[in-house]
């Protein structure tokens, strides 16, 4: 088989776990969107998944996401969606690179993305990351923390908030992977108003994707069920 066809194949498996799981929730087929996990992976897979269908892909190593941007500029229709650690000297380029962030947490983070968003660029979609396990290794705010952060990021013109970002301890148990996911989903609901409705839970990996969609996901963050081991 090729690269395309194991490739096509893989992305054809997760979607249909999607769609499963979703209609397991009782939730339309179409509920959940997937982000392809490409960090790591070579430009020539990028481009398998896309030919399978696939335009969102998401990066952790800025560098790295601006070489395969930089080969793939042929690709127009690809949203970018940066889901690493934020550093303060790298905020420039995420903002002029990147359609979303997924991790942020952090108040002068915040700041600087809004401001060094391009002129003309809409607004930054940005997911506010809530770290629901208090492991000090995973990033984002406290439950408690997550409100001031909320209300400082949506006085901000060059983001947009769209929802929220958690990343669980790993569990193969599926209601012990349920409950973080849950605990997201209840504070969306708390802090969601009209006017910032906070649509997008972005939650859930190729481990525990359907605990996450039971729960409420609309993004899926997926990259070795797709592309496997790195592939090159």
């Amino acid at each position: 088989m090729t690269l395309d066809d194991i490739i096509a194949q893989h992305h054809n498996q997760v979607l249909a776990r999607i769609q499963a799981a979703a209609k397991r929730a009782g939730r339309p087929v179409d509920a959940v969107g997937l982000i392809a996990v490409s960090k790591q992976q070579p430009v020539a897979a990028i481009r398998a998944a896309y030919r399978a269908g696939q335009r969102a892909f998401g990066e952790s190593y800025l560098q790295e996401a601006l070489t395969k941007q930089a080969q793939l500029t042929d690709l127009t229709d690809i949203e970018w969606h940066f889901i690493g650690r934020i550093q303060s000297n790298k905020t420039r380029q995420i903002a002029a690179h990147f359609d979303w962030v997924h991790g942020l947490a952090d108040p002068g983070h915040a700041r600087r993305l809004s401001e060094q968003r391009p002129v003309g660029r809409s607004p930054l979609n940005v997911c506010l990351q809530v770290n629901l396990s208090g492991e000090t290794t995973k990033g984002g705010v406290a439950p408690e923390a997550l409100g001031p952060l909320l209300e400082h990021c949506r006085a901000l013109p060059g983001l947009c908030v769209r929802g929220l970002m958690t990343l669980p301890a790993p569990s193969e148990d599926e209601a012990t992977q349920r409950r973080p996911f849950r605990q997201l989903r209840e504070l969306r609901d708390r802090f969601a108003t009209p006017d910032c409705p906070l649509e997008v839970l972005s939650m859930g990996m190729s481990d525990d994707l359907e605990a996450a969609i039971l729960e409420g996901a609309t993004l899926v963050r997926i990259g070795s069920a797709i592309f496997g081991a790195r592939l090159g």
